[in-house]
């Protein structure tokens, strides 16, 4: 697959270790890649916006998406004094990010017995009609263990079709691990273990800094960036010889 041709992509933001403070810092780069999309005038649709897995994943489509985000998978770190805070202490938290790209059905054939699909009310915003409909979808992939799911379209054909795009995404993405070395057969190394000591890239808020720790680039403006001016750094990223 030729990567300058994916229009595609699948995103999922997790919270790694940190408690609510990584929940919160999951939420701050969901919503910096939403507004980075905006700027690059991709389409961004949540597909499922944490529930009971606390866990943000984005449909996203546009020319060059993954070749521009394709780096931002693995752990990212945060450093800051949290909200909640009262002693002023400034903590560390993580949160995983995983780019995949979204793949056509015929590429990944899925055996339907393979899948249990269930049925639930959405909830959320919308008024009472989203909660007498059951529009939300959950799959479970049997064989694999893979769970995903969909409940921000309003019908339940729309969410069963999000949620086996993110599927075969993920599909995709294991065929792609257990065929290459370079990238192993576990998904862990691509999105890291969440650890505080196994990370890519560090938001450090008392410094108002971000360092890229695999290009050795630093960029400041935290604010800004996560306002959704990623180029800041992506174009630093870009420039460095391990890019060309």
């Amino acid at each position: 697959m030729d990567i300058n041709s994916i229009t595609k992509i699948i995103m999922e933001i997790r919270p790694g270790a940190g408690g609510d403070e990584a929940t919160i810092f999951a939420g701050d780069l969901a919503r910096m890649y939403q507004k980075f999309a905006a700027k690059k005038g991709w389409n961004f649709v949540m597909a499922d916006d944490l529930g009971s897995s606390k866990t943000f994943v984005a449909r996203i489509g546009g020319a060059g998406v993954y070749n521009e985000l394709k780096q931002e998978s693995g752990t990212h770190r945060v450093q800051r004094v949290p909200k909640t805070e009262k002693a002023g202490r400034v903590h560390t938290s993580t949160a995983t990010v995983a780019v995949m790209p979204e793949v056509e059905a015929k590429e990944v054939l899925i055996n339907p017995n393979d899948l249990e699909v269930t049925f639930c009310r959405a909830g959320g915003p919308g008024g009472q009609n989203v909660n007498k409909v059951e529009s939300a979808v959950r799959i479970l992939h049997k064989p694999t263990g893979i769970v995903v799911s969909s409940r921000v379209e309003r019908a339940q054909h729309a969410n069963r079709e999000a949620a086996l795009s993110i599927l075969r995404a993920k599909l995709f993405e294991m065929q792609q691990q257990k065929e290459s070395q370079a990238i192993g057969a576990n998904r862990k190394e691509l999105v890291g273990t969440a650890d505080r000591s196994e990370k890519i890239r560090t938001y450090n808020f008392p410094d108002d800094r971000i360092t890229d720790h695999r290009y050795n680039v630093k960029v400041h403006n935290i604010e800004k960036v996560l306002e959704g001016d990623l180029d800041m750094l992506l174009k630093k990223i870009n420039k460095t010889p391990e890019q060309k």
